[in-house]
């Protein structure tokens, strides 16, 4: 089966894989959609994403498929059943798994990081991993499941309450989802920075009650000026020590600054102790998808969440090096793989 492999630092083949053997608790999925993930990026530039890469890997984690074959021992699902996946495989039997701390296993797999993933033609999932698409939802939104769901894990710690005021920094694909789930949290008044026009203006169509062009906009100004005197909470979603900064900054008093955007690991971010303490900041990060990908689906089927506008293009592997290696590409959305 054709393949995307990662031998290293800005080596990704195409490659004729050998197919996937199916265990008995396992799940042969055809590969109909697989996201491009700023974690993709980040390994692919030689950094460490949310997990640890041992090259030769299948890299890919956000997937959909059709069931080809399904083990001795799966009983929920048959060949033929639209599916997609949580990517990240707990033991169950660690500390962390037995303390209701999952997503801190010391033994997970992760399909498409530790383990071979959905840049492929094909993908052997174990049972507990698949989950059934809903009726109205398509695969490209199927493979959108698994941002959602680190998504929600986000906002969630954000702890947004009815009436409050909310900022989201990049307008990316998932600053986007923000932006929408901050809107369904309750957020009076939703806020995005963006540099670029075109996801400015997606950002209006999908809930943010004003847009700042940091280039050439004074975002505290204009804040200000729209009535959002207090912002409750600020999600960085962009990864960049620079605007790490500016979420504290623009943040208000009590304020929850999310720092979702994943920066290069031995990045540092400077910091004004003296101002956390004045506005009693508190500063939060969320890491991947704990108990959250079930609810992701729910709410993409029910069309409340839009998870389409802001895939620019859907592509071959051909494509896929290109993509990983040129932000230029990257800035225009998000870019769909149909192996």
């Amino acid at each position: 089966m054709k393949s995307a492999v990662f031998y290293g630092k800005h080596d990704l083949r195409i490659v004729d894989s050998p197919m996937p053997a199916v265990g008995e608790e396992e799940v042969l999925i055809e590969i109909k959609a697989c996201g491009v993930c700023g974690t993709d990026v980040h390994i692919y530039e030689g950094d460490e994403g949310a997990a640890q890469v041992t090259p030769p890997t299948i890299l890919g984690h956000e997937f959909a498929g059709v069931v080809a074959e399904v083990g001795g021992k799966v009983r929920g699902f048959k060949a033929g059943d639209r599916v997609c996946i949580d990517p990240n495989y707990y033991c169950g039997s660690c500390e962390f798994c037995r303390n209701g701390m999952a997503h801190y296993c010391t033994r997970m797999t992760g399909y498409g990081t530790t383990t071979d993933g959905g840049f492929a033609e094909y993908c052997n999932v174990n049972e507990r991993q698949v989950y059934h698409l809903g009726e109205h939802t398509s695969f490209e939104e199927g493979a959108m499941a698994e941002p959602v769901a680190c998504c929600l894990h986000g906002i969630e710690m954000c702890d947004i309450h009815p009436g409050q005021h909310v900022l989201v920094i990049g307008g990316g694909m998932i600053g986007l989802l923000m932006v929408q789930l901050a809107r369904l949290e309750g957020a009076a008044k939703v806020a995005l920075m963006e540099p670029v026009e075109g996801k400015r203006e997606l950002g209006k169509k999908l809930g943010a009650d004003l847009v700042i062009d940091p280039r050439s906009e004074d975002a505290g100004k204009v804040l200000q000026e729209n009535g959002m005197h207090q912002i409750d909470a600020v999600i960085e979603c962009v990864g960049r020590p620079e605007t790490i900064g500016q979420a504290i900054g623009l943040a208000g008093k009590k304020a929850v600054v999310m720092m979702f955007g994943l920066t290069k690991p031995d990045e540092t971010v400077p910091v004004r102790p003296f101002e956390i303490f004045q506005k009693e900041i508190e500063l939060k990060s969320s890491y991947i998808n704990p108990y959250t990908q079930g609810r992701a689906l729910e709410l993409i089927d029910s069309g409340r969440l839009d998870v389409s506008s802001m895939v620019c293009e859907s592509c071959g592997l051909d494509r896929l090096s290109a993509i990983l290696g040129d932000p230029a590409l990257r800035a225009k959305g998000k870019y769909i793989i149909v192996p």
